[in-house]
């Protein structure tokens, strides 16, 4: 299976404190990929590595072949970080455009995706207030049209729907779940909600910087002879130690 994202041996420190520790996965092209686990897991930074936000200490993260940081490889990243990098001093339009910008697309192209990516995230009727006057919910459901505005081969959310209500969430899913199946795109999604990995194809399972665990929710299921995700991750953990 073709490798969309491989992460191999990567070493990761903060000072003396190591964040993650020879962390290793292959995510194949086409999948929703799950990166699980508690705050302080090293998600984020597993994360930010990818995107080439941060550089290993040892070991390596590859983009569709290349080695990050690369910047090539950033104009096929659609990236949504758990802080809103927006401007909040323009519409939730003009924060679009401005990202639209920055990927050289033609006037049409840009119309029709802005379009397109305040429809994903209900924010139709709200682009032309400022971004100062959005909710917390509504900044997030910015940011993920943000990261959706170049049409990205690979989208990389970390917990995208903090802050979202049930509704939006389960369409926002929906829309995930249609990019994956329809356009082929490769999805890899940060989460602590157990009923969101359950959506995903395929789980890395995260604990204190280490890979505790990984497959797809039913085979972990099934391996671990238990009923659900939540009692894998504690069975895997407890395991590891």
């Amino acid at each position: 299976m073709e490798q969309a994202i491989k992460i191999q041996n990567v070493i990761k420190k903060y000072g003396k404190k190591t964040v993650l520790n020879n962390v290793s996965m292959d995510i194949p092209k086409g999948c929703i990929y799950g990166i699980i686990g508690p705050s302080g897991a090293g998600k984020t930074t597993l994360v930010k590595l990818m995107v080439g936000a941060e550089k290993a200490d040892g070991g390596c993260a590859e983009v569709l072949g290349r080695k990050m940081p690369n910047l090539k490889a950033l104009q096929n990243i659609g990236y949504m970080s758990q802080s809103d990098a927006l401007y909040a001093d323009l519409t939730g339009g003009e924060n679009l455009a401005f990202f639209a910008l920055l990927f050289k697309m033609a006037r049409s192209r840009q119309k029709e995706r802005i379009a397109y990516c305040a429809g994903v995230v209900d924010l139709h009727n709200e682009m032309k207030k400022r971004v100062s006057a959005y909710s917390g919910g509504m900044k997030r459901r910015l940011a993920l049209a943000a990261a959706l505005i170049q049409d990205p081969e690979i989208l990389i959310l970390d917990e995208p729907t903090v802050g979202i209500d049930p509704e939006l969430r389960a369409g926002i899913w929906r829309e995930l779940k249609r990019l994956k199946d329809e356009e082929g795109k490769t999805i890899i999604i940060t989460t602590h909600v157990m009923d969101e990995a359950e959506k995903c194809d395929y789980l890395a399972m995260i604990r204190e910087g280490v890979l505790i665990e990984s497959g797809s929710p039913d085979e972990l299921v099934k391996q671990y002879g238990v009923d659900r995700l939540e009692d894998v991750f504690l069975k895997a953990g407890r395991d590891r130690k």
